[in-house]
């Protein structure tokens, strides 16, 4: 376990220095919150979203009727809080992705994941920033001049570099022998 440790600092230690690297915290069904009032249906909200390694998520809920369980994929599917992996309990609970994969995780109060409060976070590893190509400028009067109407976004280089890769790829190969899953 402490070499899992030690692979997920490189990992973020490598991607700090690239500088292409930046979470981001998702609050859980949005402005409703963790409620099994119905309003939220948990997996096609966590369906429009990209998560990564490194990003969070803020679960919001009143803990006198609610909480979070996070559980295997077939007690997720089964809605069984009884062997939960981690229990959280505190109403605003926050939970750091730090590995890719699947995050299963449902409220343990009963009935409430038969009703939907149950949500699957698939978790991928980030992509540098700068290796991500900007969209081209185009015009539908075949010029590429900014205008007001056409702003065109210019970068300060159009050289990618390629130190933020090799440490991503050197990230990837020390969390892949020690056996994480991709």
């Amino acid at each position: 376990m402490a070499l899992r440790n030690i692979a997920t600092l490189v990992f973020f230690v490598m991607m700090a220095f690239s500088g292409a690297y930046s979470s981001v915290v998702y609050r859980v069904g949005d402005s409703d919150g963790w409620t099994s009032r119905g309003l939220v249906d948990y997996n096609n909200w966590a369906s429009t979203k990209d998560f990564h390694v490194g990003d969070t998520l803020i679960f919001a809920y009143n803990n006198q009727f609610h909480n979070v369980m996070q559980v295997s994929d077939q007690d997720f599917e089964s809605c069984n809080a009884t062997s939960a992996i981690s229990s959280y309990t505190s109403g605003s609970d926050t939970i750091t992705l730090k590995r890719p994969g699947h995050y299963y995780f449902l409220c343990g109060a009963p009935g409430h994941c038969q009703a939907g409060q149950k949500v699957d976070i698939k978790v991928s590893l980030p992509v540098p920033e700068n290796l991500i190509p900007s969209p081209s400028p185009s015009s539908p009067y075949g010029s590429s001049s900014p205008s007001a109407s056409n702003p065109v976004e210019m970068s300060p280089s159009s050289t990618v570099s390629s130190a933020p890769a090799i440490g991503l790829a050197f990230a990837t190969v020390v969390l892949f022998l020690l056996g994480f899953e991709f």
